[in-house]
């Protein structure tokens, strides 16, 4: 037998694929129900998930979680109280101040990247861009640990990532297309409700079949194309047809899935999407909790603007204070109604959520009242599910310029994801060069006071 033979699926197999994965009619939308009747009684731990907040630019850390009252460098933001004694954030984040038992902020993350290209790759790999290893983004990394092959939705969800800054840093890398997140939403900077229909830029395009066609000639169009995939794969056997047919057949199944109506906005509480904030990130936020509550495992959320000429969101060169007022009004109600629906709905103890950029921002105000790239000693935040929140790690220098205490590494970070989601760092995957990468570096040292 010729390895063409071999690696190439047959017809029968191929149609069998295709219908597995629900591409028929008479499969349409049963995976779901099945399995909550299947699973229904088995066990009373929910599967993990993470929310990621990405914060395009990077964020400053003395304007929000890391204030320095009483300090030139601490600019014009005062800090208030929070629901933790003896912890204070920013004024501009009042509703995130009152669910801070929920959080951990990190205040001493430290690299030496201050490059947006390189610090981006950084954050959201864990490794610089160097060498031929082609790193996967932490989405594609944790979906792959917590993801179900054969779910009706995609394992990894990215809406509106602003991808320009560092392409290869959104990608799956060495992991392979089959972990490439589902990227859904509109990547420049939001605008308002009156200049964007927030419920069409969120949804996921080409889901109806054309006009005209009904699902029998969908199906004998997909008998058609079942065809065609194998006699492609019998001369090219390998990993880009293998893809092919997975991406394809995963695509048809959500196709053809009631789950699919999570990207349905219109099923919420008008109220409840007022409290998220009728803009891009705040909707993205519900879309977030709706998906974690479908099953996805991983859902990142960018917030990449305001729509007021400030075209990278948190690089505040210049009028830093304007912006960040903007941004952290936009944030703010987005973050907080997102925990306190998911606690609500009995979600937010498995559901880790992220807040970080590729790094902070200068403690010093430049002369255009702005705030420049600074990596030595900023902020990061993790709440709900695996954290225990309440408390803040690592301490920065009066003027903010230095960590004075628990200075914490990007591996360091990923090493406290992996043990909050309950995943063992040391697990490895093979890189596109054969040589096994683990989930962390062995040197990475988990924050153990807040992963429980």
């Amino acid at each position: 037998m010729t390895m063409a033979a071999e690696s190439s699926l047959s017809r029968r197999d191929m149609m069998k694929r295709l219908s597995a994965y629900g591409a028929f009619g008479a499969s349409m939308s049963g995976w779901l129900p099945a399995f909550a009747n299947n699973t229904a009684g088995q066990t009373t731990e929910r599967q993990r998930s993470v929310i990621l907040l990405w914060m395009t630019g990077g964020p400053p850390q003395t304007d929000t979680f890391d204030m320095k009252p009483g300090h030139a460098n601490g600019g014009q933001f005062k800090p208030i109280e929070t629901s933790v004694p003896g912890v204070q954030i920013c004024e501009h984040l009042p509703q995130v101040a009152r669910l801070m038992q929920y959080c951990a902020p990190i205040r001493s993350m430290s690299t030496k990247e201050g490059d947006h290209t390189r610090a981006t790759y950084l954050l959201r790999t864990g490794n610089l861009p160097q060498g031929p290893i082609d790193y996967p983004t932490l989405g594609s990394l944790f979906s792959k640990e917590l993801g179900q092959e054969d779910s009706d939705l995609p394992n990894f969800v990215a809406v509106a990532p602003y991808t320009q800054f560092s392409p290869a840093a959104y990608g799956p890398g060495f992991l392979g297309p089959k972990f490439a997140p589902l990227i859904v939403g509109d990547a420049n900077p939001l605008g308002n409700a009156n200049q964007m229909n927030y419920d069409r830029s969120l949804a996921v395009k080409n889901l109806s079949l054309p006009q005209g066609i009904d699902i029998a000639r969908a199906d004998a169009r997909l008998s058609l194309l079942a065809d065609m995939e194998m006699d492609f794969a019998s001369t090219r056997p390998g990993l880009t047809a293998e893809s092919h047919q997975s991406a394809y057949s995963a695509a048809v199944r959500m196709m053809r899935s009631e789950a699919v109506k999570a990207f349905n906005l219109d099923d919420e509480n008008a109220k409840l999407r007022d409290a998220y904030g009728r803009n891009q990130f705040g909707q993205a936020c519900l879309l977030a909790r709706r998906l974690v509550e479908r099953g996805v495992p991983f859902v990142e959320v960018s917030l990449n603007g305001l729509g007021n000429g400030q075209s990278f969101a948190w690089d505040t060169h210049l009028q830093n204070f304007t912006s960040v007022k903007g941004l952290l009004e936009a944030l703010d109600p987005a973050w907080a109604t997102l925990m306190t629906d998911l606690k609500d709905r009995g979600l937010l103890d498995s559901t880790m959520i992220v807040w970080m950029g590729e790094f902070g921002r200068t403690p010093r105000i430049n002369e255009q009242a702005g705030r420049d790239h600074f990596p030595n000693a900023w902020s990061t935040v993790l709440c709900g599910g695996g954290i225990r929140g309440g408390q803040v790690v690592g301490k920065t220098s009066e003027d903010g310029m230095k960590v004075e205490e628990r200075p914490v590494s990007v591996q360091d970070l990923f090493a406290t994801l992996c043990k909050g989601l309950g995943l063992d760092s040391m697990k490895q995957n093979i890189s596109n060069v054969g040589r096994p990468i683990r989930l962390a570096d062995p040197t990475a040292k988990p924050i153990e006071e807040i992963v429980g």
